[in-house]
């Protein structure tokens, strides 16, 4: 596909710019806190469409035996080894470029305790191949753990608008994506209104606390993140 968000160089920005412990931390408390889990001593651990890096490395540092984290993206494959290098792990977490949507591949892993795939599956253009693909290397018993895009929720502007917008983003230049930025934020951070300026300084300063990311980095990600379906909750289950 050649009209694609480009995650990785996303991704790449954001660790290189933005990574901290408190950000690592954040992301670790908000793994144990979804998994209901005190920590994930002695467990292994696959990353699956590994973004920057920062879930796997918190997965690490909640206790996990080992990570193996790959990502479609050669941009992504770089961002989460140049992490890996920046805290000097060099044992127990490998990193390498894989596809969700390759079944041979998928089969190929060692099976996990966890496996992990936040806000990826949706942006691989056949998303219910990739969930199936994804749920093969779970252990007997282990946790399947994705993030997808509801269609459930009630939204306005519905997902035909941003489907449109994530497609013309993509498409445009650098000067017109930063305006798409602004135009967002403009639009539905501050909602026409200058007074909420504030607002969006307090969530600016404020976005790490979440899941330790960035808020540009996040709007980037998700007014340009094409190729990208939703999925409804019953299908789901």
């Amino acid at each position: 596909m050649t009209d694609r968000f480009q995650f990785g160089k996303n991704w790449q920005d954001f660790i290189t710019k933005n990574f901290s412990e408190e950000r690592l931390e954040s992301s670790k408390q908000h793994i144990l806190r979804f998994l209901k889990m005190q920590d994930l001593d002695g467990l292994t651990f696959m990353d699956v469409g590994c973004g920057s890096g920062l879930h796997s490395l918190a997965a690490l540092r909640a206790g996990a035996r080992s990570v193996v984290a790959f990502d479609y993206d050669p941009n992504s494959v770089e961002a989460a080894k140049y992490l890996r290098d920046h805290v000097g792990i060099s044992e127990n977490w490998s990193i390498e470029r894989g596809d969700a949507l390759d079944r041979p591949y998928m089969e190929s892993l060692e099976p996990a305790d966890i496996v992990y795939s936040w806000g990826v599956l949706h942006h691989t253009g056949d998303m219910w191949n990739a969930v199936r693909n994804a749920a093969i290397p779970v252990k007997p018993g282990g946790l399947f753990y994705i993030a997808l895009y509801s269609a459930n929720v009630q939204v306005n502007p519905p997902p035909e608008f941003w489907l449109d917008v994530k497609q013309r983003y993509v498409k445009s230049g650098r000067l017109r994506r930063f305006m798409m930025v602004l135009w967002y934020i403009w639009r539905f951070e501050m909602h026409y209104n200058v007074l909420l300026f504030p607002r969006v300084l307090y969530r600016i300063a404020n976005h790490r606390s979440g899941r330790g990311m960035n808020y540009f980095t996040d709007i980037r990600d998700w007014i340009g993140g094409w190729p990208m379906e939703f999925a409804r909750d019953e299908d789901v289950i």
